[in-house]
Protein backbone atom coordinates (compact mmCIF):
# COMPACT_ATOMS: atom_id res chain seq x y z
CA UNK A 1 0.00 0.00 0.00
CA UNK A 2 1.00 3.75 -0.37
CA UNK A 3 3.12 4.71 2.20
CA UNK A 4 0.62 7.76 2.10
CA UNK A 5 -2.52 5.89 2.69
CA UNK A 6 -1.04 3.16 5.40
CA UNK A 7 -1.84 5.34 8.55
CA UNK A 8 -5.40 4.27 9.16
CA UNK A 9 -4.79 2.75 12.50
CA UNK A 10 -2.61 5.46 14.12
CA UNK A 11 -3.91 7.36 16.80
CA UNK A 12 -5.25 11.42 15.43
CA UNK A 13 -3.23 14.00 16.62
CA UNK A 14 -4.42 15.84 19.96
CA UNK A 15 -6.50 18.53 19.53
CA UNK A 16 -5.68 22.05 19.79
CA UNK A 17 -7.16 24.05 22.60
CA UNK A 18 -6.45 27.62 21.75
CA UNK A 19 -9.20 27.83 18.91
CA UNK A 20 -11.20 30.71 17.19
CA UNK A 21 -13.78 30.02 19.80
CA UNK A 22 -11.53 30.76 22.89
CA UNK A 23 -10.03 33.75 21.77
CA UNK A 24 -10.75 37.09 23.71
CA UNK A 25 -10.70 40.59 23.36
CA UNK A 26 -8.64 43.32 24.48
CA UNK A 27 -9.38 46.68 23.28
CA UNK A 28 -8.65 48.50 26.17
CA UNK A 29 -4.61 47.85 25.30
CA UNK A 30 -3.39 49.78 22.67
CA UNK A 31 -0.29 47.82 22.94
CA UNK A 32 -1.32 44.91 22.39
CA UNK A 33 0.05 42.87 19.41
CA UNK A 34 -1.32 40.27 17.57
CA UNK A 35 -0.22 36.46 19.18
CA UNK A 36 3.49 34.98 18.24
CA UNK A 37 4.00 31.21 18.70
CA UNK A 38 4.57 30.60 22.34
CA UNK A 39 3.12 33.39 23.95
CA UNK A 40 0.37 31.67 25.82
CA UNK A 41 0.50 27.71 26.90
CA UNK A 42 -2.28 25.63 25.41
CA UNK A 43 -5.55 26.38 26.88
CA UNK A 44 -4.65 29.91 27.43
CA UNK A 45 -6.63 32.58 26.08
CA UNK A 46 -5.25 34.82 22.85
CA UNK A 47 -5.44 38.38 22.80
CA UNK A 48 -5.72 39.77 19.67
CA UNK A 49 -5.81 43.57 18.99
CA UNK A 50 -8.25 45.72 16.88
CA UNK A 51 -10.77 42.44 15.82
CA UNK A 52 -14.42 42.75 16.00
CA UNK A 53 -16.17 40.87 18.35
CA UNK A 54 -18.01 40.12 15.06
CA UNK A 55 -14.94 38.50 13.55
CA UNK A 56 -14.21 36.76 16.72
CA UNK A 57 -16.13 36.34 19.24
CA UNK A 58 -17.86 33.32 17.34
CA UNK A 59 -20.60 31.88 19.84
CA UNK A 60 -20.64 36.05 22.07
CA UNK A 61 -22.28 37.48 19.15
CA UNK A 62 -24.87 36.63 16.62
CA UNK A 63 -23.71 35.59 13.06
CA UNK A 64 -26.18 38.59 11.47
CA UNK A 65 -23.62 40.85 12.17
CA UNK A 66 -21.40 39.27 9.09
CA UNK A 67 -24.17 39.44 6.93
CA UNK A 68 -23.66 41.57 3.40
CA UNK A 69 -25.84 43.22 1.18
CA UNK A 70 -27.20 41.43 -1.84
CA UNK A 71 -25.33 41.40 -4.97
CA UNK A 72 -26.96 41.68 -8.60
CA UNK A 73 -26.52 39.09 -11.45
CA UNK A 74 -26.05 42.54 -13.53
CA UNK A 75 -23.40 43.36 -11.48
CA UNK A 76 -20.81 40.51 -12.97
CA UNK A 77 -18.64 41.53 -15.41
CA UNK A 78 -15.88 39.61 -17.34
CA UNK A 79 -13.22 41.36 -15.42
CA UNK A 80 -13.34 43.85 -12.54
CA UNK A 81 -16.64 42.68 -11.59
CA UNK A 82 -18.80 43.83 -8.63
CA UNK A 83 -20.92 40.51 -7.95
CA UNK A 84 -19.60 38.08 -5.68
CA UNK A 85 -16.79 35.63 -7.38
CA UNK A 86 -18.95 32.97 -5.09
CA UNK A 87 -22.25 33.21 -6.54
CA UNK A 88 -22.49 30.79 -9.41
CA UNK A 89 -26.08 32.18 -9.53
CA UNK A 90 -28.25 33.80 -11.37
CA UNK A 91 -26.05 33.85 -14.75
CA UNK A 92 -25.36 36.49 -16.39
CA UNK A 93 -23.29 34.53 -18.87
CA UNK A 94 -25.83 31.37 -19.35
CA UNK A 95 -23.72 30.16 -22.26
CA UNK A 96 -20.50 30.02 -20.50
CA UNK A 97 -22.26 27.67 -18.23
CA UNK A 98 -23.85 25.20 -20.96
CA UNK A 99 -19.81 25.56 -22.16
CA UNK A 100 -19.92 23.53 -18.76
CA UNK A 101 -22.23 21.35 -19.34
CA UNK A 102 -20.80 20.36 -22.96
CA UNK A 103 -17.46 19.51 -22.21
CA UNK A 104 -18.66 17.25 -19.51
CA UNK A 105 -20.54 14.77 -22.74
CA UNK A 106 -17.07 14.61 -23.82
CA UNK A 107 -14.93 12.90 -20.87
CA UNK A 108 -12.40 10.22 -22.21
CA UNK A 109 -9.05 9.26 -21.21
CA UNK A 110 -6.03 7.91 -24.04
CA UNK A 111 -6.01 4.53 -22.26
CA UNK A 112 -8.93 3.63 -24.25
CA UNK A 113 -7.55 4.25 -27.51
CA UNK A 114 -5.75 0.81 -28.71
CA UNK A 115 -1.95 2.08 -29.86
CA UNK A 116 -1.34 -1.15 -31.18
CA UNK A 117 -1.50 -0.89 -34.83
CA UNK A 118 0.58 2.63 -34.36
CA UNK A 119 3.33 0.81 -33.06
CA UNK A 120 3.50 -1.55 -35.85
CA UNK A 121 3.28 1.68 -38.74
CA UNK A 122 5.65 3.59 -37.10
CA UNK A 123 8.17 1.16 -36.80
CA UNK A 124 7.60 -0.82 -40.30
CA UNK A 125 5.78 1.63 -42.52
CA UNK A 126 5.99 4.79 -42.26
CA UNK A 127 9.13 6.24 -44.21
CA UNK A 128 12.13 8.41 -42.53
CA UNK A 129 10.35 11.53 -43.52
CA UNK A 130 7.23 10.58 -41.98
CA UNK A 131 8.48 10.10 -38.80
CA UNK A 132 10.78 13.15 -38.82
CA UNK A 133 6.81 14.72 -39.43
CA UNK A 134 5.24 12.46 -36.75
CA UNK A 135 7.58 13.15 -34.36
CA UNK A 136 7.87 16.68 -34.33
CA UNK A 137 4.26 17.10 -34.14
CA UNK A 138 4.11 15.47 -31.31
CA UNK A 139 7.08 17.47 -29.85
CA UNK A 140 5.40 20.74 -30.55
CA UNK A 141 2.23 19.71 -28.85
CA UNK A 142 3.47 18.23 -25.98
CA UNK A 143 4.60 21.45 -24.54
CA UNK A 144 1.48 23.42 -26.32
CA UNK A 145 -0.91 22.16 -23.94
CA UNK A 146 1.34 22.45 -21.09
CA UNK A 147 1.54 26.25 -21.75
CA UNK A 148 -2.02 26.70 -22.62
CA UNK A 149 -2.49 24.46 -19.16
CA UNK A 150 -0.56 26.84 -17.24
CA UNK A 151 -1.91 30.24 -19.40
CA UNK A 152 -5.31 29.56 -18.21
CA UNK A 153 -4.86 28.10 -14.83
CA UNK A 154 -2.46 31.19 -14.03
CA UNK A 155 -3.72 33.90 -15.95
CA UNK A 156 -7.04 34.06 -17.42
CA UNK A 157 -9.02 31.90 -14.93
CA UNK A 158 -7.36 33.91 -12.36
CA UNK A 159 -8.55 37.19 -13.84
CA UNK A 160 -12.53 36.30 -14.55
CA UNK A 161 -14.81 37.96 -12.12
CA UNK A 162 -17.87 35.86 -12.70
CA UNK A 163 -17.68 31.93 -11.52
CA UNK A 164 -19.60 30.63 -14.62
CA UNK A 165 -16.27 31.63 -16.36
CA UNK A 166 -14.22 30.19 -14.07
CA UNK A 167 -15.97 26.69 -13.48
CA UNK A 168 -15.61 26.42 -17.67
CA UNK A 169 -11.80 27.46 -16.91
CA UNK A 170 -11.51 24.76 -14.50
CA UNK A 171 -12.52 21.96 -17.24
CA UNK A 172 -10.18 23.56 -19.68
CA UNK A 173 -6.96 23.23 -17.14
CA UNK A 174 -8.01 19.50 -16.71
CA UNK A 175 -8.39 19.14 -20.28
CA UNK A 176 -5.23 20.27 -20.91
CA UNK A 177 -3.21 18.27 -18.85
CA UNK A 178 -5.36 15.48 -19.99
CA UNK A 179 -4.62 16.33 -23.70
CA UNK A 180 -0.78 16.43 -22.34
CA UNK A 181 -1.09 12.43 -20.91
CA UNK A 182 -2.16 11.62 -24.51
CA UNK A 183 0.67 12.90 -25.72
CA UNK A 184 2.33 10.95 -23.72
CA UNK A 185 0.63 7.63 -23.38
CA UNK A 186 1.54 7.93 -27.99
CA UNK A 187 5.16 8.26 -27.21
CA UNK A 188 5.20 5.65 -24.36
CA UNK A 189 3.63 3.39 -26.36
CA UNK A 190 5.61 4.16 -29.46
CA UNK A 191 9.03 3.38 -27.76
CA UNK A 192 10.16 6.92 -28.54
CA UNK A 193 13.23 8.57 -26.47
CA UNK A 194 11.34 10.52 -23.75
CA UNK A 195 14.17 13.48 -23.08
CA UNK A 196 15.01 13.78 -26.75
CA UNK A 197 11.29 14.49 -28.00
CA UNK A 198 10.91 16.28 -25.00
CA UNK A 199 13.76 18.76 -25.59
CA UNK A 200 13.37 19.16 -29.13
CA UNK A 201 11.21 22.48 -28.00
CA UNK A 202 14.16 24.02 -26.46
CA UNK A 203 16.79 22.79 -29.11
CA UNK A 204 14.92 22.67 -32.83
CA UNK A 205 14.75 26.79 -33.92
CA UNK A 206 11.32 26.07 -35.62
CA UNK A 207 9.70 24.89 -32.76
CA UNK A 208 11.24 27.22 -30.14
CA UNK A 209 9.95 29.70 -32.28
CA UNK A 210 6.08 29.32 -31.65
CA UNK A 211 6.83 28.39 -28.08
CA UNK A 212 8.68 31.24 -27.36
CA UNK A 213 6.16 33.63 -29.12
CA UNK A 214 3.39 32.30 -27.36
CA UNK A 215 5.36 33.25 -23.59
CA UNK A 216 5.79 36.63 -24.92
CA UNK A 217 2.22 37.35 -25.89
CA UNK A 218 1.59 35.66 -22.87
CA UNK A 219 4.04 36.19 -20.03
CA UNK A 220 2.69 39.82 -18.84
CA UNK A 221 -0.71 38.72 -18.31
CA UNK A 222 0.32 35.84 -16.20
CA UNK A 223 0.99 38.16 -13.37
CA UNK A 224 -1.19 38.31 -10.44
CA UNK A 225 -0.93 42.46 -10.13
CA UNK A 226 -1.37 42.70 -13.73
CA UNK A 227 -3.55 45.58 -13.06
CA UNK A 228 -7.58 45.20 -15.25
CA UNK A 229 -8.92 48.59 -14.54
CA UNK A 230 -5.59 50.47 -16.27
CA UNK A 231 -6.50 50.54 -20.21
CA UNK A 232 -3.97 50.41 -21.46
CA UNK A 233 -3.11 46.83 -19.45
CA UNK A 234 -7.05 45.94 -20.25
CA UNK A 235 -6.28 46.48 -24.00
CA UNK A 236 -2.56 44.18 -23.44
CA UNK A 237 -4.84 41.46 -22.13
CA UNK A 238 -7.92 41.29 -24.64
CA UNK A 239 -5.43 40.95 -27.62
CA UNK A 240 -3.00 38.60 -25.79
CA UNK A 241 -6.34 36.41 -24.86
CA UNK A 242 -7.32 36.83 -28.67
CA UNK A 243 -3.58 35.49 -29.96
CA UNK A 244 -4.68 32.54 -27.12
CA UNK A 245 -8.28 31.79 -28.18
CA UNK A 246 -7.99 32.67 -31.42
CA UNK A 247 -4.36 32.16 -33.00
CA UNK A 248 -2.95 29.91 -30.54
CA UNK A 249 -5.51 27.54 -30.09
CA UNK A 250 -7.88 28.47 -32.87
CA UNK A 251 -5.00 28.20 -35.52
CA UNK A 252 -1.76 26.78 -34.23
CA UNK A 253 -3.48 23.40 -32.82
CA UNK A 254 -5.50 22.93 -36.34
CA UNK A 255 -2.26 22.95 -38.40
CA UNK A 256 -1.01 20.94 -35.77
CA UNK A 257 -3.09 17.91 -36.44
CA UNK A 258 -3.46 17.97 -39.43
CA UNK A 259 -0.13 16.26 -40.62
CA UNK A 260 -1.13 13.41 -38.51
CA UNK A 261 -5.01 13.42 -40.23
CA UNK A 262 -3.38 13.11 -43.46
CA UNK A 263 -1.37 9.84 -42.50
CA UNK A 264 -4.75 8.73 -40.91
CA UNK A 265 -6.25 9.41 -44.52
CA UNK A 266 -3.98 7.17 -45.84
CA UNK A 267 -4.61 4.14 -43.21
CA UNK A 268 -1.74 4.98 -41.10
CA UNK A 269 -1.07 6.18 -37.11
CA UNK A 270 -5.15 5.84 -36.79
CA UNK A 271 -5.06 5.53 -32.72
CA UNK A 272 -2.95 8.70 -32.58
CA UNK A 273 -5.01 10.17 -35.04
CA UNK A 274 -8.25 8.97 -33.36
CA UNK A 275 -6.40 10.54 -30.08
CA UNK A 276 -6.06 13.94 -32.08
CA UNK A 277 -9.86 13.78 -32.93
CA UNK A 278 -10.68 13.80 -29.59
CA UNK A 279 -8.74 16.36 -28.48
CA UNK A 280 -9.62 18.41 -31.28
CA UNK A 281 -13.53 17.85 -30.00
CA UNK A 282 -12.17 19.42 -26.81
CA UNK A 283 -10.48 22.41 -28.47
CA UNK A 284 -12.97 23.37 -30.66
CA UNK A 285 -14.91 24.39 -27.35
CA UNK A 286 -11.65 26.26 -26.08
CA UNK A 287 -11.46 28.19 -28.94
CA UNK A 288 -15.20 29.22 -29.35
CA UNK A 289 -15.33 29.81 -25.48
CA UNK A 290 -12.32 32.15 -25.76
CA UNK A 291 -13.95 34.05 -28.54
CA UNK A 292 -16.61 34.66 -27.32
CA UNK A 293 -14.99 36.02 -24.16
CA UNK A 294 -12.70 38.51 -25.82
CA UNK A 295 -16.20 39.87 -28.16
CA UNK A 296 -17.69 40.07 -24.96
CA UNK A 297 -15.06 41.86 -22.91
CA UNK A 298 -14.84 44.34 -25.68
CA UNK A 299 -18.50 44.90 -25.77
CA UNK A 300 -18.72 45.68 -22.29
CA UNK A 301 -15.32 47.66 -21.54
CA UNK A 302 -16.10 49.92 -24.80
CA UNK A 303 -12.78 48.81 -25.90
CA UNK A 304 -11.50 49.30 -29.59
CA UNK A 305 -8.30 47.00 -30.50
CA UNK A 306 -5.46 48.94 -32.28
CA UNK A 307 -5.71 47.81 -36.35
CA UNK A 308 -1.77 47.95 -36.34
CA UNK A 309 -1.42 45.83 -32.90
CA UNK A 310 -3.52 43.70 -34.25
CA UNK A 311 -1.91 43.48 -37.87
CA UNK A 312 1.61 42.77 -35.90
CA UNK A 313 -0.17 40.07 -34.04
CA UNK A 314 -0.73 37.98 -37.34
CA UNK A 315 2.34 38.66 -38.98
CA UNK A 316 4.40 37.50 -36.08
CA UNK A 317 2.14 34.37 -35.92
CA UNK A 318 1.97 33.83 -39.64
CA UNK A 319 6.04 33.98 -39.51
CA UNK A 320 6.82 31.33 -36.81
CA UNK A 321 4.13 28.65 -38.52
CA UNK A 322 6.04 29.59 -42.02
CA UNK A 323 9.24 28.49 -40.08
CA UNK A 324 7.51 25.62 -38.42
CA UNK A 325 5.89 24.83 -42.28
CA UNK A 326 9.13 24.48 -43.45
CA UNK A 327 10.96 22.72 -40.95
CA UNK A 328 8.40 20.07 -40.75
CA UNK A 329 7.33 19.86 -43.93
CA UNK A 330 10.91 20.28 -46.10
CA UNK A 331 10.44 17.24 -47.98
CA UNK A 332 6.77 16.95 -48.33
CA UNK A 333 4.91 13.96 -47.37
CA UNK A 334 2.13 11.86 -49.93
CA UNK A 335 -1.09 14.13 -49.66
CA UNK A 336 0.21 16.98 -47.31
CA UNK A 337 3.22 19.97 -47.67
CA UNK A 338 4.44 22.84 -46.19
CA UNK A 339 2.69 24.86 -49.32
CA UNK A 340 -1.16 23.41 -47.79
CA UNK A 341 0.16 23.93 -44.30
CA UNK A 342 0.37 27.46 -44.55
CA UNK A 343 -2.63 27.70 -47.34
CA UNK A 344 -4.42 25.92 -44.86
CA UNK A 345 -3.42 28.56 -41.99
CA UNK A 346 -4.22 31.74 -43.90
CA UNK A 347 -7.75 29.89 -44.25
CA UNK A 348 -8.26 29.18 -40.77
CA UNK A 349 -6.99 32.72 -39.38
CA UNK A 350 -9.95 34.35 -41.69
CA UNK A 351 -12.14 32.28 -40.12
CA UNK A 352 -11.04 32.94 -36.87
CA UNK A 353 -10.86 37.08 -37.75
CA UNK A 354 -14.75 36.92 -38.86
CA UNK A 355 -15.71 34.88 -35.47
CA UNK A 356 -14.04 37.67 -33.57
CA UNK A 357 -15.42 40.68 -35.59
CA UNK A 358 -12.15 41.79 -36.99
CA UNK A 359 -10.49 42.28 -40.26
CA UNK A 360 -9.73 39.11 -42.39
CA UNK A 361 -5.66 39.19 -41.99
CA UNK A 362 -5.41 36.80 -45.46
CA UNK A 363 -7.72 37.94 -47.54
CA UNK A 364 -8.63 35.53 -50.82
CA UNK A 365 -7.58 32.55 -48.60
CA UNK A 366 -9.08 29.61 -49.57
CA UNK A 367 -9.79 26.77 -48.37
CA UNK A 368 -6.84 24.35 -49.27
CA UNK A 369 -7.74 20.91 -47.21
CA UNK A 370 -11.69 20.52 -47.92
CA UNK A 371 -11.46 16.69 -46.83
CA UNK A 372 -9.54 17.93 -43.25
CA UNK A 373 -13.14 19.04 -41.48
CA UNK A 374 -14.40 15.50 -42.52
CA UNK A 375 -11.05 13.65 -41.27
CA UNK A 376 -11.36 15.62 -37.64
CA UNK A 377 -14.32 15.28 -36.80
CA UNK A 378 -15.48 12.01 -34.41
CA UNK A 379 -18.58 11.09 -36.12
CA UNK A 380 -18.25 8.35 -38.29
CA UNK A 381 -19.79 5.34 -38.45
CA UNK A 382 -18.20 2.10 -36.33
CA UNK A 383 -19.35 -1.05 -34.87
CA UNK A 384 -21.79 -0.08 -31.93
CA UNK A 385 -20.45 -2.77 -29.64
CA UNK A 386 -16.58 -1.25 -29.97
CA UNK A 387 -18.12 2.51 -29.51
CA UNK A 388 -17.58 4.56 -26.65
CA UNK A 389 -20.45 6.02 -25.34
CA UNK A 390 -19.25 9.82 -25.51
CA UNK A 391 -19.21 9.35 -29.14
CA UNK A 392 -22.94 9.91 -29.53
CA UNK A 393 -22.96 12.85 -27.74
CA UNK A 394 -23.03 16.51 -29.59
CA UNK A 395 -21.65 18.97 -26.99
CA UNK A 396 -18.01 19.31 -28.93
CA UNK A 397 -19.35 18.67 -32.83
CA UNK A 398 -16.85 19.81 -34.63
CA UNK A 399 -17.57 22.75 -37.03
CA UNK A 400 -14.87 25.49 -38.31
CA UNK A 401 -17.89 28.35 -37.75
Amino acid sequence: MNALFNDWDLPAPPPRTNTLSSVTLSSADPAARPPAPGDAPDGAPIVVAGATPAALAIGAEPLSALALAPVRAADKRIVNGKADINQLAPFKYPWAWEFFLNANKNHWTPLEISMAQDVHDYHHKLTATERHVFENVLSYLTTSDILAMRNIGLAVMEKMSAPELQIYQARQVYEEALHTWTYQHCIESLGLDQQEIYNRYRVVPAIHGKIALANRRLERIMRSDFDLTNRDNLHEFALSYLFFAGIFEGCWFYNGFSPIFALQRRGLMKGTAEQLQYIMRDEVLHCAFGIRVVRTLLAEENLQLDPAALARLWEEAEAAEQAYASFLLAEPILGYSAAQHMGQFHFVANRRARQLGIAEPFPGAENVLPWLDEQANMRKEKNFFETRVTEYQTGGALAWD
